[in-house]
C-alpha cells in the first residue's frame, strides 16, 4: 500500500525514563482495515509504544495517528480511538447502565443503541452492578461498549487477561464478526499469541525496545521456514546459519530467515512456523543459548 494511506507512522520514536533509553528509534507503517499484532516479553516496550501512540507520554523522533499527533491533538484524536487496557478494568461501583452514561459524555461516538443490542441474549441487566458481574459477563458488558463506539482504531493491550480460554474466544469471535470491517484497524498485546494468529494480518515483534519484525503474516510464511533435520543432516542445516536451533522430543528443529525452501527440503520436513514459535527463535537475546545443543 502506498505510504499516504498509513493511519498510524512511527519514524525514529524514541523514549527515555531518567537517562534510560526505552525505545531505541522504532519506525513502523500501520494501514486502515489491518488486524496488527504487537508482540513481545514484559519490559520490551509494548506498553510504552502504545502510550505514545495514544498520546499517553511524549517521545523523541516523530509519531503521527490518523494525521495527527497524538500527545499535542490527543482530545481531537480520542473521537476516532478506542482502547482497552484489560476487560477487568470497568469501574466496579457502577451499574450498567450508569457505565453507558459514563461512556456517552466521554466519547461522541458511543451508540447506546447499539450497545444495549450487543447485550441482548446475555444475562446482563442495566441495573446490575459490575462489581456483581462474573468475569466472563465483565468481558462481554466491555466489549459492548467497545464494539458501540465508531471508531476507526481500535486499542487492545491484553484484553482477555485473566478471562478463561472460552471467554477469550467468545471475546475475539465476536470482536471479528460484529466489529472489524474494512474502515476500522485493531492493534492488539496479548500473551496468548497462539490465540490471535488466524486473525491477525500484520505482525510486530519488539524485544527490549527494538523492533526485531515488522510484516505482513503472508509474508512471514514466505520468509521463515521451520526445519525438522534428519539425524543426518544437522551439520548441513547448521552451515545454513538457522536464526535458532533446539533439540526436543528426539526431533532436530532449525528455523531459517530467508533460506531457499528446495533446499532445506532437501534435508528434512520443512514447515511454517507458528508465531509462538517464531515468537521464541527471535525474542532470544545475544547472550542467551539457543534451546538445546543439538
Amino acid at each position: 500500500m502506498s505510504t499516504q494511506t498509513a493511519l498510524v507512522r512511527a519514524q525514529d520514536l524514541r523514549k527515555r525514563f531518567k537517562k534510560t533509553e526505552i525505545l531505541h528509534g522504532l519506525n513502523f507503517e500501520i494501514q486502515p482495515g489491518r488486524i496488527v499484532g504487537l508482540i513481545g516479553h514484559n519490559g520490551a516496550g509494548k506498553t510504552t509504544t502504545l502510550n505514545a501512540l495514544l498520546g499517553l507520554t511524549d517521545c523523541e523522533g516523530s509519531i503521527s495517528v490518523l494525521g495527527k499527533d497524538p500527545y499535542a491533538e490527543r482530545a481531537a484524536l480520542m473521537n476516532d480511538v478506542a482502547f482497552i487496557s484489560d476487560v477487568a478494568s470497568l469501574p466496579r461501583f457502577m451499574r450498567v447502565r450508569e457505565l453507558f452514561d459514563l461512556v456517552e459524555e466521554i466519547h461522541p461516538k458511543f451508540s447506546r443503541e447499539k450497545a444495549n443490542g450487543f447485550l441482548q441474549g446475555t444475562d446482563i441487566r442495566a441495573n446490575a452492578k459490575i462489581k456483581n458481574l462474573s468475569k466472563g459477563m465483565v468481558a462481554q458488558l466491555h466489549l459492548a461498549v467497545v464494539m458501540a463506539i465508531d471508531a476507526r482504531l481500535l486499542v487492545l493491550d491484553e484484553p482477555t487477561l485473566g478471562l478463561d480460554i472460552t471467554y477469550r474466544k467468545r471475546f475475539y469471535k465476536r470482536l471479528l464478526e460484529d466489529y472489524m470491517n474494512e474502515d476500522r484497524t485493531l492493534l492488539i498485546t496479548t500473551h496468548q499469541v497462539d490465540e490471535i494468529e488466524f486473525m491477525l494480518s500484520d505482525l510486530m515483534f519488539i524485544r527490549d525496545g527494538y523492533l526485531v519484525l515488522d510484516s505482513p503474516m503472508d509474508e512471514v510464511g514466505e520468509r521463515y521456514t521451520q526445519l525438522n533435520a534428519r539425524n543426518d543432516s544437522i551439520d548441513a542445516a547448521k552451515a545454513l546459519n538457522p536464526v535458532y536451533q533446539e533439540a526436543k522430543f528426539g526431533q532436530n528443529i532449525f528455523i531459517f530467515d530467508g533460506v531457499d525452501k528446495d533446499q532445506l527440503a532437501e534435508l528434512g520436513d520443512i514447515t511454517i512456523p507458528t508465531v509462538s514459535d517464531l515468537f521464541v527463535a527471535l525474542m532470544q537475546r545475544d547472550n542467551e543459548t539457543q534451546g538445546e545443543a543439538i
